[in-house]
């Protein structure tokens, strides 16, 4: 298993780029978070949740953690999900990813950790990016999508945060996988209940291709999986940022690979940003 945090964040920051340019190509109506969740939890679930029991040291602060990052990870998606009702993507994601700045602060008024002026100037950089490339678009109702975009911001630092403490009990990467698939399973029932109170319907109303299915299962749990272990090894703070690297090349795919030409000078000017802290970050 590979054990360097950046190569962890690395790959991480792969697979949801996958997930993303996987998720362009299925109707909206398949509601493919949901099939993907689904598929994360009947692929690796059961080796997943047997690898928590069995390799985890059990402490009341373990569980404790579960039940905050199961329950702040469902209200990120129930957030999310709103939030997209309001706006576009591409307004909506840059602003939900602003948590870093908020782990930060928490992490100095709720733990005393040492963290340095340096680094909240090269996290803020980076988020500024973040609002840069947000503001590129101004399709929505601004309102509600701040509201609900920092419900989700502020979901990602509680959770992040408790992952964070978790991950000192979780000694392999089956058992972190484990811990985020409490989370995932939490999450994909409040998804449910939001599904069948908005549309009825238990099931979407389209199914995506299975190739689809099974590799947003594999890469969705997956990915957020290799952050919680890189965390082992950096501040949260730090590991959150450097999984926006994911949101600077989807910038750069979509201009470069496919073209979409639409305030592309802003978009990359706040991916440029983005990376511009992260940089500063990572030489700190």
């Amino acid at each position: 298993m590979i054990d360097n945090a950046y190569w962890l964040i690395g790959i991480s920051v792969l697979m949801h780029v996958a997930w993303n340019l996987l998720a362009r190509h299925v109707d909206k109506k398949a509601n493919y978070l949901w099939w993907g969740l689904l598929a994360h939890l009947l692929i690796l679930g059961p080796y997943a949740f047997w690898s928590l029991l069995e390799d985890s040291t059990w402490s009341i602060t373990l569980v404790q953690a579960i039940l905050v990052s199961a329950s702040a990870n469902a209200l990120y998606f129930v957030a999310l999900r709103r939030a997209y009702h309001f706006a576009p993507v591409a307004l909506v994601y840059p602003l939900a990813r602003s948590s870093p700045i908020l782990i930060a602060i928490w992490t100095l008024l709720w733990f005393e950790a040492d963290i340095t002026v340096q680094e909240i100037i090269a996290i803020s950089v980076s988020v500024l990016g973040l609002w840069v490339l947000a503001a590129s678009t101004r399709n929505g109702d601004v309102k509600n999508v701040v509201l609900w975009t920092f419900i989700a911001a502020l979901s990602t630092s509680i959770y992040s945060i408790s992952d964070k403490l978790a991950v000192e009990y979780l000694p392999s990467f089956s058992s972190q996988l484990g811990f985020i698939s409490i989370g995932y399973l939490v999450s994909f029932l409040v998804l449910t209940y939001e599904q069948v109170r908005e549309t009825g319907r238990w099931v979407p109303a389209q199914r995506p291709k299975w190739i689809y299915i099974i590799m947003g299962g594999l890469f969705i749990g997956t990915a957020y999986a290799l952050v919680v272990r890189a965390m082992r090894d950096l501040p949260a703070a730090h590991v959150v940022s450097f999984t926006n690297a994911g949101i600077v090349l989807a910038v750069f795919l979509s201009v470069f690979v496919f073209k979409e030409k639409e305030n592309w000078k802003q978009r990359l000017s706040g991916a440029l940003i983005v990376s511009l802290g992260l940089l500063f970050l990572k030489w700190l």
